[in-house]
């Protein structure tokens, strides 16, 4: 097989159906484009459809096939029921982007256990019971599949003033890792992408020109990365080029991670 055969036969994605948690979102809208130009099925999943309205549409103009789905990414149910929403329309499921997530700068002494339980619902629970549910059916069916949860640079390496997301972002690489070991023999590879800084609605509140300068610093790219790099990775998990890629985590940071001074 010539090289260009074989990289447009393991990156292509067409006969796959991919659901994007997150997917109304301005990163995970990104990598659900990606898989919808790759040829999957491409199901963006939030809260508004309104927001999803115009990625939707750049994917359907482009020739892409995708649709909505809205769901509480906090109820095991309503998680169930987008499982079983899919199954339904699409007839099956391969990949599972895990990318829901929320963030807030509170001060650590100034945490409210509300405030808490929202960041760990959103950002560790939701990414459990998608997990459970999905992972269930990819493994129950036999022909194996692709689970991405997005993880974080804070969830490696410490961040200053986002406490509670950078716990619960540690946790998702660890059940990421956990859930690859549990799932390697069925198949079913569970893998982590972990994006430095990237601008997102989640992160404005914390970006100010202060912090802005300091993460410039601290990043030999000297740059925010934009969303559209992050579908190399999504493509590289979801298709059959990552067949032997299981517990990993990609980085895709701007060279964040190997700055010290």
């Amino acid at each position: 097989m010539a090289p260009s055969d074989y990289l447009n036969s393991v990156f292509n994605l067409e006969n796959k159906v991919a659901v994007v948690i997150g997917g109304t979102g301005e990163l995970c809208g990104a990598m659900a484009e990606g898989l919808a130009a790759a040829g999957a099925e491409t199901i963006l999943v939030g809260r508004s459809e309104e927001k999803a309205a115009a990625r939707l549409a750049k994917i359907i103009e482009t020739g892409g096939s995708a649709y909505f789905e809205k769901v509480d990414v906090n109820s095991k149910a309503s998680i169930q029921g987008l499982l079983d929403a899919v199954l339904a329309k699409s007839g099956k499921i391969d990949i599972l982007i895990n990318g829901a997530g929320v963030n807030s700068p509170t001060p650590i002494f100034d945490i409210e256990e509300d405030e808490f339980d929202t960041i760990l619902n959103t950002n560790l629970k939701a990414v459990l019971f998608a997990s459970q549910i999905f992972g269930k059916y990819l493994v129950e069916r036999g022909e194996g599949g692709s689970i991405i949860n997005i993880g974080s640079m804070s969830g490696i390496i410490p961040l200053s003033r986002v406490f509670t997301y950078s716990a619960t972002k540690a946790a998702v690489h660890n059940l990421s890792k956990n859930l690859a070991r549990e799932w390697a023999e069925q198949k079913v590879r569970v893998n982590t992408i972990v994006p430095g800084f990237f601008p997102a609605e989640q992160n404005k509140k914390v970006l100010n020109p202060e912090r802005i300068a300091s993460i410039m610093g601290h990043t030999p790219a000297n740059r925010f990365g934009e969303a559209h790099e992050l579908i190399g990775a999504t493509l590289l998990l979801a298709s059959d080029a990552g067949s032997f890629m299981n517990g990993a985590e990609i980085v895709v940071d701007g060279g964040y991670a190997s700055m010290t001074i």
